[in-house]
């Protein structure tokens, strides 16, 4: 007599499944866990690729730059296989997004918090996923990834957490903004317990982000070499303004960083770490912050920038509701146009117009349901 599977168990059949492959994942193998990692999302929206944006370009400025394109990833703070998969799918659903882009990027920037503890299958699984991106990644560290072995891993896997590049005229700069001073030694804290400390972003006990004077020297020797009309984009995991200090959404020497990048014409910042659609701007600095692939962040109840475009109340029943990944267009001028690609919502576009006017052109359309 023929039997039937209940829905139950084919579904722990396809969540073995996904995890069975998720420790060898050559392409062959990532297509197939990425295919059961969407199909154990019943109800969401397939990978797409996002809709282009045209560009109006600077005809002076467009003789000697062009624009181009980089897709980002971050905030996808992975446990180890036993404890919890639906971040695992999240990741994959993101590196799928990325990979169906037509164009593809110039280049994927990862944003911090790849892991969630620090630990070293953490890191591992997803320095596996991010693997398979057809497009080159760069990527940044957050507190989640360094406070366990303070960085020992994440550097193996990824090399330094301070460092620059140049892609087609554009200086980018990457910072590790999430330096703490000890507060684990005098507390005879373990390494588990200093990271869980840093964990809790409320719990009062750690120390506020910094990116610190050896960066800042770093940083200011750097840019020596880029004139003052030069275009300079900066990634930091934690935003580079003080936003809510109780919950670490503030980087405590921001305005010695910020003076740095005062001598230039306008600097483009973006940072992972606060989960949300979040915009900001202090004289020629622009700030974007990035939407996360494990769960959104409420909106700090004081404190917020008023150029930022609240995205709409997640649903609390839906976990992929508030999350996402996206694009970033930079145009001839250095300017950018940021591309948040909310999944099961319909895309924001925040054009550079909206910025460099302070919300006064351009504005996207507001939430149609209040965030939180």
């Amino acid at each position: 007599m023929a039997t039937h599977k209940s829905v139950e168990t084919k579904y722990m059949e396809e969540r073995q499944e996904l995890f069975d492959g998720m420790w060898n994942l050559d392409r062959r193998s990532f297509l197939k866990v990425s295919a059961a990692a969407l199909g154990a999302t019943a109800g969401l929206a397939a990978p797409h690729s996002f809709t282009p944006v045209s560009v109006a370009q600077d005809a002076e400025d467009s003789k000697k730059n062009k624009p181009f394109r980089f897709a980002y990833i971050s905030d996808s703070h992975l446990y180890t296989k036993d404890v919890n998969d639906r971040f695992v799918r999240g990741l994959l659903r993101a590196v799928d997004d990325v990979n169906n882009l037509d164009p593809q990027p110039d280049f994927v920037f990862y944003g911090g918090d790849l892991a969630q503890l620090g630990q070293v299958k953490e890191l591992e699984l997803g320095a596996e996923i991010l693997k398979n991106l057809k497009a080159p990644l760069k990527i940044m560290v957050g507190e989640h990834d360094w406070y366990l072995d303070m960085g020992q891993k994440w550097q193996e896997l990824f090399g330094e957490s301070t460092y620059s590049f140049d892609h087609k005229g554009v200086h980018f700069v990457v910072l590790n903004s999430v330096v703490e001073k000890d507060f684990w030694t005098e507390r005879k804290l373990t390494p588990m317990q200093r990271m869980q400390t840093v964990a809790g972003l409320d719990n009062g006990l750690q120390s506020p982000f910094t990116v610190g004077e050896p960066q800042r020297k770093w940083l200011k020797e750097d840019l020596a070499k880029v004139p003052d009309d030069g275009r300079v984009i900066v990634f930091s995991h934690s935003p580079l303004y003080k936003l809510y200090k109780k919950w670490n959404f503030w980087t405590d020497d921001a305005e010695e960083v910020q003076a740095i990048l005062r001598r230039f014409k306008q600097v483009v910042v973006i940072h992972g770490h606060t989960h949300q659609l979040l915009l900001n701007r202090i004289g020629n600095i622009y700030f974007y912050g990035l939407l996360s692939t494990a769960w959104p962040w409420p909106y700090a109840p004081e404190g917020m920038p008023e150029l930022t475009i609240e995205m709409s109340r997640p649903d609390p029943f839906n976990p992929n509701d508030g999350c996402g990944d996206g694009e970033v267009l930079v145009h001839p001028d250095g300017l950018v146009d940021k591309i948040y690609n909310l999944w099961n919502r319909n895309p924001i576009t925040i054009g550079r117009n909206y910025m460099t006017s302070m919300g006064k052109q351009d504005a996207p359309p507001k939430p149609n349901r209040p965030s939180y």
